[in-house]
């Protein structure tokens, strides 16, 4: 049973209270948002302050030494929280699972103070200034990414989309929240991608109808198709056969964590010529040598 609530704070499941507050005051100074400018930094410190709260309350840490990570449903206490991106989030589910009112927030300056560095602790808790709002992008836009320009509280202003984004992922705008005390919260932008009437996304691959002539799909030839990224030309072998699916490597949706490309997958949507358009001698030999 993996414990790593006890990984975050770099000790034995066996050390004590006071071993587990020597390691919480040593990591909260490195990782103290107002110390270390690392982009993770304010991350690694929600994260510490949480296990400390835990592992510091003797009800709290029986309850997780009982159950160990699977009280987080089963994931790692980093993967957990970082599905929580807000801390006010992740601090009224872990009220939920541990019960009792113990949890003070994890603000970057709400702990023990060490003497003149980090302020005052504060058990109270201040009020939530982090908003949530949706937001609708173009297809497009999440594809390749860009900015969009929202207008929130009487506010214009342009939020950046990183290519690949999906529905229901969040955006964190910093300081568009709420005020309070000099104080401003964070803005958390829920994205909703419109919907494409060319392409259907599927994980990160892309899918699209493409047309061919009905001489090009029987007796094969080149066919130029637009893509998000470029124009290609597409090789069509001779009986090519209605839906039938060409497979585009790396033209699909980056993906956000690795950085690769998904595919594109292009399906054929064979154009039959009119009849009354055809030269007649062509009919006529078509109606007498097709086959039934």
């Amino acid at each position: 049973m993996s414990n790593s609530l006890y990984e975050t704070l770099g000790v034995s499941e066996s050390a004590s209270a006071d071993e587990i507050k020597k390691a919480y005051r040593r990591l909260a100074r490195k990782y103290h948002p107002d110390i270390n400018k690392s982009p993770d930094a304010e991350e690694k410190f929600k994260e510490i302050n949480a296990a400390y709260e835990i592992l510091s309350d003797p009800e709290k840490r029986k309850q997780y030494d009982m159950h160990g990570d699977n009280i987080f449903g089963g994931q790692n206490f980093h993967d957990f929280a970082s599905s929580h991106g807000n801390a006010a989030d992740l601090d009224e589910i872990l009220r939920n699972i541990f019960g009792g009112g113990g949890f003070g927030g994890f603000s970057s300056g709400g702990f023990e103070g060490f003497g003149g560095g980090f302020g005052t602790h504060q058990r109270q808790r201040e009020p939530d200034l982090d908003v949530t709002a949706k937001i609708t992008i173009p297809f497009d836009v999440a594809v390749l990414g860009g900015t969009h320009a929202i207008n929130y509280n009487g506010e214009s202003f342009s939020v950046k989309i990183p290519a690949g984004i999906k529905n229901g992922e969040k955006l964190r705008i910093k300081g568009k929240g709420k005020s309070y005390s000099g104080k401003k919260g964070n803005l958390y932008l829920i994205v909703e991608v419109a919907p494409s009437n060319e392409y259907e996304r599927v994980g990160n691959d892309l899918y699209k109808n493409f047309d061919i002539p009905l001489k090009t799909a029987m007796f094969g030839g080149k066919v130029k198709v637009k893509t998000h990224y470029k124009e290609i030309t597409l090789k069509v072998g001779k009986n090519t056969k209605q839906g039938q699916k060409f497979r585009v490597k790396g033209y699909g949706v980056v993906d956000r964590k690795s950085g690769v490309k998904g595919d594109l997958y292009l399906k054929a949507n064979i154009i039959l010529p009119k009849v009354e358009e055809l030269d007649e001698d062509l009919v006529k030999l078509m109606k007498e040598k097709l086959p039934e």
